[in-house]
């Protein structure tokens, strides 16, 4: 397969047709491009590092699209193996590629985010309509979704996971901050969340293993905990711990309610633990005491 290659903008103007621009084989960009209209390329694309590409319409490639710093469409962004950029990916459409999409900042499109094999992030990734993966899904920041969120083996956050309809992971699903989902919340594995847990009205939690919140935890239906099939597990594998449970019933599992988060203050010199509902009781009467 031929390898052309674009050292300045006007270059690009020999492979222009009637939709944009169309290349028959590999393509090497030395430049940053913007241009309107689509770009096809039947290899590979690359743009070295430090250098960007923006479309007014989509981006494809057949084989891999590689940039050193973004990657932005006004239309969907496709390629076969992988989509790969130093810095974020960004489309008015979808995201697809057959194994990987990866970007040192973050994802972002319109409508759907597709990936075969993984989608990485340092920053957020966040989708107009699903994001799904046939491995996993891992962000720096958060993880939003309109649709649903799933992954063949596990899903995590650094903040929050949030998607309009259901969260679904093979293995755990795990966040620094909170996960909240419109449907259900369902795991192979645990479900573990710095913050918060939420499930919709109508919709519950099912997790293989345990589930894990600092914060509240609220169903609409029932929360199942500890349905392992594929090993033994012990009891703290089938806990469900949370500050306080909201909603539903829990069918299967053992509870562990901690009665909030803890809070830290200290007096002559010492550090002493208390629940959030004792901080904040304390922190009333003192504001009393100072009323009067």
């Amino acid at each position: 397969m031929k390898t052309y290659t674009i050292k300045k903008q006007e270059d690009l103007e020999q492979f222009k047709d009637e939709y944009g621009y169309k290349v028959n084989g590999d393509l090497d960009v030395c430049t940053s491009l913007v241009f309107n209209g689509r770009l096809y390329v039947s290899g590979s694309l690359y743009i070295k590092a430090g250098e960007s590409i923006e479309a007014g319409g989509s981006i494809e490639a057949g084989w891999y699209i590689k940039a050193g710093w973004s990657i932005k469409a006004g239309g969907s962004i496709e390629a076969g193996w992988y989509i790969k950029a130093g810095g974020y990916i960004k489309a008015g459409g979808s995201i697809e590629a057959g194994w990987s999409i990866e970007a040192g900042g973050s994802i972002k499109a319109g409508e759907s985010i597709e990936a075969g094999g993984s989608i990485e992030a340092g920053g957020s990734i966040e989708a107009g309509g699903s994001i799904e993966a046939g491995w996993y899904i891992k962000a720096g920041w958060y993880i939003k979704a309109g649709g649903s969120i799933e992954a063949g083996w596990y899903i995590k956050a650094g903040w929050s996971i949030e998607a309009g309809w259901y969260i679904k992971a093979g293995g755990s699903i795990e966040a620094g901050g909170s996960i909240e989902a419109g449907w259900s919340i369902e795991a192979g594995g645990s479900i573990e969340a710095g913050g918060s847990i939420e499930a919709g009205e109508s919709h519950g939690i099912s997790a293989g293993l345990s589930v894990t919140c600092k914060g509240v935890l609220s169903f609409g239906l029932k929360c199942f905990a500890g349905l392992c099939t594929w090993r033994e597990i012990t009891d703290d594998e089938k806990t469900v711990t949370c500050a306080k449970m909201n909603g539903g019933v829990l069918e299967h599992g053992i509870l562990v309610e901690t009665g909030g988060q803890k809070k830290i203050i200290t007096i002559d010199g010492e550090d002493i633990e208390l629940s959030a509902e004792s901080y904040e009781s304390l922190k009333k009467s003192l504001l009393e005491g100072d009323d009067e």
